[in-house]
């Protein structure tokens, strides 16, 4: 007689409100991100968001017509992180029990980017943001209320026991595309989504200590996430 081997599928478990809530929750934040950035890229195409004047070599002021916006669009964190949180919400919501290397990544990679999303966000962009319209709709939902709800929904459902030692560097790897494709870009055209990384205005050298500081702080928020999931698993019933 052959013994049935259990899956990975099978070896996924829950936080303290169990499987029959996480549907429902991964539901609210797909829905949360998804309506974000959506809005978001709709006030883009359009050409209705302000001019933005923080910085002479920001993105707002390098590329011209809808097509010039949309690709200035997709070259911010924001986006990057609020996508992929949509994109793996929408997974779970099909399948609260997927599984493997790849998606296991890249669903710390959404905790992770959107912490720091809304860290940043909270801690060096908040005060000098200056939005009106529908801006103000779609920066309360990228910034403030996906962040949230996507940590509140993963300490609250999970999935547990998916976090390893080994997964954080290979975290890293999709920030560190969006960095490398963010100054490459500014090389050739000399604008830049975020002050921090204005390799003009501050060269080359600081800005690459900056992104490899960020890269630092990705791995100690990743770290803790770790240690409160063993932490979590350990009173799962």
């Amino acid at each position: 007689m052959t013994t049935l081997t259990p899956t990975k599928s099978t070896a996924v478990t829950f936080g303290p409100l169990g499987e029959r809530a996480a549907r429902p929750l991964f539901l609210i934040t797909a829905i949360s991100a998804t309506f974000g950035v959506g809005l978001s890229f709709i006030l883009t195409l359009l050409g209705t968001y302000p001019s933005l004047n923080t910085d002479s070599s920001l993105l707002g002021n390098a590329s011209q017509g809808a097509l010039g916006r949309v690709f200035d669009f997709f070259t911010y964190f924001t986006i990057w992180s609020n996508i992929l949180v949509a994109v793996i919400m929408w997974m779970l919501v099909v399948n609260p029990r997927r599984n493997g290397k790849i998606f296991r990544v890249l669903r710390l990679d959404t905790i992770l980017m959107i912490s720091v999303t809304g860290i940043i966000y909270q801690g060096l962009l908040a005060a000098s943001a200056k939005n009106v319209g529908l801006e103000v709709v779609t920066n309360f939902f990228e910034h403030q209320l996906t962040p949230i709800v996507v940590v509140v929904v993963w300490l609250l459902v999970g999935p547990r026991r998916q976090i390893k030692w080994a997964d954080i560097p290979l975290a890293l790897i999709v920030p560190i595309a969006w960095a490398i494709f963010a100054l490459v870009r500014g090389a050739v055209i000399h604008a830049y989504p975020y002050g921090f990384l204005n390799v003009d205005k501050y060269g080359l050298g600081a800005v690459i200590l900056t992104v490899i500081e960020i890269a630092i702080f990705g791995v100690i928020i990743s770290a803790i996430y770790l240690g409160l999931d063993r932490l979590l698993s350990l009173n799962k019933r």
